[in-house]
């Protein structure tokens, strides 16, 4: 029986990298975003293409009626999942200065990238774990996308921080909480990606790599994060729960 994969955000950007990757591994896509399935029939086909089978569930992972929705069409379409990638969120509506920051700006980016996120983790563990019991030799992976601003301050960006630091922790809570069922649980912090997210300052951040803000003298890929995603799942990190891995071109490097 082939693997499934559930991957937020999963049509475009780092998510659509992460699914390509995983296609190519055989593994069968449950793929997730808020765009109308139609259009996003160009995406799911190309997948395809590489011989998986591929689902599209449309939801807003902020609401707890999406989330069940999603999980529920999982169920029917692919009867088991083995690994949540947790991909979807989004950038601050307003780049506003940390004293400027509004509660709706805030309640909006956190109940997508924080408390949608963490609440559909649950759900998912929860079925993991029944499926576990099950058939204890199957495997499971909880892989959870954050960022380099987990742990580097943006006084313009503080609830895109906070909401991945707090991914951060998530993930290595799920990591102990789930040990002694041999479900391993990893966090992936990208650094600059060159996405749909960072287009509007690609310029800004292209002159920053120019001028040394990363080692490897340029933005990452999509592509880069799939193939440590691909890893993951493989199970190429054994004996590894729990640990981050960066994915910033050396950004985040101590230098003197």
């Amino acid at each position: 029986m082939r693997k499934v994969a559930l991957i937020t955000g999963g049509t475009r950007g780092i998510g659509l990298g992460i699914a390509q990757k995983l296609a190519q591994e055989g593994i069968d896509l449950a793929l997730n975003g808020v765009r109308p399935a139609s259009e996003v029939e160009e995406v799911i086909s190309s997948l395809r293409n590489e011989g998986v089978r591929v689902a599209y569930f449309q939801g807003n992972i902020a609401e707890k009626k999406d989330r069940d929705s999603i999980l529920e069409g999982v169920r029917k379409e692919f009867g088991a999942l083995n690994f949540l990638v947790n991909n979807a969120g989004v950038a601050p509506r307003v780049r506003a200065d940390v004293l400027e920051v509004q509660e709706e700006d805030f309640d909006h980016l956190m109940g997508i990238n924080l408390r949608g996120t963490f609440f559909l983790s649950q759900a998912v563990v929860r079925w993991m774990l029944e499926q576990k019991a099950n058939s204890p030799s199957s495997d499971f992976a909880l892989v959870t996308i954050t960022s380099v601003s987990a742990q580097l301050a943006s006084t313009n960006r503080v609830t895109y921080c906070m909401a991945k630091s707090g991914l951060s922790m998530m993930s290595q809570v799920f990591a102990v909480r789930l040990a002694s069922q041999q479900i391993p649980v990893f966090e992936i912090q990208p650094g600059v990606i060159a996405t749909d997210m960072t287009e509007k300052v690609k310029e800004i951040y292209e002159e920053k790599i120019a001028n040394g803000l990363t080692l490897d003298p340029r933005m990452g890929t999509p592509e880069d994060v799939g193939k440590i995603v691909a890893a993951l799942v493989r199970g190429d990190f054994p004996y590894a729960t729990g640990q981050i891995i960066v994915v910033d071109g050396g950004l985040t490097v101590g230098r003197l």
